[in-house]
């Protein structure tokens, strides 16, 4: 018995070193309350389990906690050229939007003005083409952490609104994970492939997506696990999709689309070697001067088997290039790999 008590002071505790919202706290401490008078229903530690839980998951929600926004542009600006070559009509809007951000901040508008009503951003673009780099570009720009959300082949609202307790395997869903995830709660959060979600469960998913991207609504976003409402109203969305065609009306309403051009094969030749290599390299452990490609290579790296929108069929050619280079190396077969005419075949794929 005295085991028992100690447990449910343990998680009184948890709940006192927290800075969950004071109507939450005493909800959960009514719960423990109520626990202390079944300790020896048979039904106690099965319910003792799941209370533990949920204290666990309202703790480790950044209740409050949020970081200060970099709204620099020029700043923005580096961060963005850092990641990305071209595309300089994205990273204008981008610019854009970022500058909005600085004057509403600076300059608020009246009580009841349309003050967040801005679209979210919608990078709309074949595979490959840099949807999530960017979005990922825009958080690291602000100074903002980052969290995503993947969309495909999601059927159920719940993923996203979480499971009643009433459940035994119940959690919070998606959206809190996300705030936990990045530990702060102005994040950008990424709603990834939103047009990727199943035809079954379509029509729900999408009246959860305009809950979440409609100030009027997100300021008391009710996760069913949680049975509280939480504020998403600092979060800043970005969503990304293939295409356009099955994304609901009511949400494209509250969406900005930007097209994600394809990339040229100059550009992707930029991209191979100011950008992919150089990384690439410091991931594997081989440095600059131990592994090179010729610039008459380039054009058939780029393209070995035809037409990519994207720069992803890029990448894993350098990957590639760069293991077997690395393995020649640890073999002792070379010290020095350099990818020509004369060799480029071993190092591409049939």
């Amino acid at each position: 018995m005295d085991s028992v008590i100690t447990d449910l002071d343990a998680l009184n505790q948890k709940l006192a070193g927290s800075s969950i919202p004071k109507e939450l706290l005493e909800k959960a401490q009514i719960r423990i309350d109520q626990l202390k008078k079944m300790t020896d229903s048979p039904t106690f530690l099965p319910e003792f389990d799941r209370l533990n839980k949920y204290i666990d998951w309202i703790i480790s929600i950044p209740w409050g906690n949020a970081t200060k926004d970099i709204l620099d542009l020029v700043h923005a600006k580096e961060v963005l050229d850092s990641h990305h070559f071209g595309l300089d009509d994205i990273k204008d809007r981008v610019l854009e939007y970022i500058s909005v951000m600085k004057l509403k901040k600076e300059r608020p508008l009246k009580t009841g003005a349309a003050n967040n009503r801005a679209p979210i951003l919608c990078f709309v673009g074949l595979v490959g083409t840099g949807k999530t780099t960017i979005a990922s570009s825009i958080a690291q720009s602000l100074d903002r952490k980052f969290a995503r959300i993947p969309f495909g082949g999601m059927e159920d609202p719940l993923d996203l609104r979480g499971l009643s307790r009433m459940h035994p395997e119940a959690e919070p869903g998606k959206v809190i994970k996300a705030l936990v995830s990045a530990g702060s709660f102005n994040p950008v959060i990424l709603l990834d492939e939103i047009d990727r979600v199943t035809e079954k469960g379509r029509s729900s998913v999408m009246g959860v997506l305009v809950e979440l991207l409609d100030p009027e609504q997100n300021h008391s976003f009710t996760d069913y696990y949680l049975d509280y409402p939480v504020d998403l109203s600092s979060v800043l969305f970005v969503a990304t999709a293939n295409n356009t065609h099955s994304i609901a009306t009511a949400v494209m309403d509250r969406l900005e689309p930007i097209l994600m051009p394809s990339y040229t094969d100059h550009e992707k030749i930029v991209i191979g070697q100011k950008y992919m290599l150089p990384k690439l390299l410091e991931q594997s452990g081989l440095t600059q001067g131990s592994f090179s490609i010729a610039d008459d290579v380039w054009p058939l790296i780029v393209r070995p088997l035809g037409f990519d929108a994207g720069i992803r069929t890029l990448q894993r050619n350098i990957e590639g290039a760069v293991r077997k280079a690395a393995r020649m190396i640890i073999e002792g077969k070379k010290q020095k790999v350099e990818v020509n005419s004369q060799n480029v075949k071993e190092f591409l794929p049939s």
